[in-house]
């Protein structure tokens, strides 16, 4: 006579496979992840319209939606399991990115969509959807409405202590302000100087005044917002 307490094969199939998917709801779920899409979609198109940076990556927008999406399967599949909750975050935990986030904003974007995939994973799926329509319109207006002037970075290299005077002449008399940032004298006893400067309604014509000064080698400008572009 078998033992009361001898668990057979088909006792485990029906306590662990059986009972997760009789819980599993189809409808919940397609709902939950089309969702996630669709604001996974919002984002994307936000994070284009916004965007003024050095180089747009467009593999980096897409990386948005489909996170968006990722995060809310795995809360669906979390969520019913403590135990199975506990385990994916251990598992997670050692998943180490390391791909270097140059602008601030992409990781507001990055948050905002994992917020979002979570929301859409757990059911609050109207609360995701005014939390996104918010976000977007704050971004919207604030990336495309309000101007920030950026300073300019002037690298210029020179022969004498005259010249740099006679340079920083000009930059009084063409810029609103300027500081000078750095200073290296070379083994060939050229100087070179970098000044920090906000010119008057963008006009950068400063560095062609700058260029036919007497010793002067070479004149850079450079727009600074956090990256140094040309």
């Amino acid at each position: 006579m078998m033992d009361k307490n001898t668990m057979n094969f088909n006792d485990i199939f029906k306590s662990s496979f059986i009972e997760k998917t009789t819980s599993f709801s189809l409808t919940d779920s397609l709902l939950g992840l089309l969702s996630a899409f669709l604001l996974g979609l919002f984002v994307y198109a936000v994070y284009k319209k916004t965007f003024n940076g050095v180089i747009y990556s467009h593999s980096f927008n897409i990386s948005l939606m489909i996170m968006t999406m990722a995060t809310a399967l795995v809360i669906m599949g979390i969520s019913s399991n403590v135990l199975l909750s506990l385990g994916m975050v251990g598992a997670l935990s050692i998943v180490r990115f390391r791909t270097p986030i140059k602008d601030p904003m992409d990781l507001v974007y990055l948050f905002w969509s994992i917020i979002v995939g979570i929301l859409c994973g757990a059911g609050f799926i109207l609360l995701a959807v005014i939390g996104s329509i918010v976000i977007g319109i704050v971004l919207i207006v604030f990336a495309n409405k309000i101007t920030v002037q950026n300073p300019y970075l002037v690298v210029v290299k020179f022969d004498s202590e005259a010249t740099g005077q006679e340079i920083e002449t000009i930059l009084k008399e063409k810029t609103k302000k300027f500081s000078l940032k750095s200073k290296s004298i070379m083994m060939t006893s050229e100087t070179e100087a970098t000044y920090e400067v906000r010119v008057k309604e963008n006009d950068s014509q400063i560095v062609n005044s700058i260029a036919k000064v007497k010793g002067v080698a070479s004149a850079v400008m450079l727009s600074y917002d956090g990256n140094f572009t040309a």
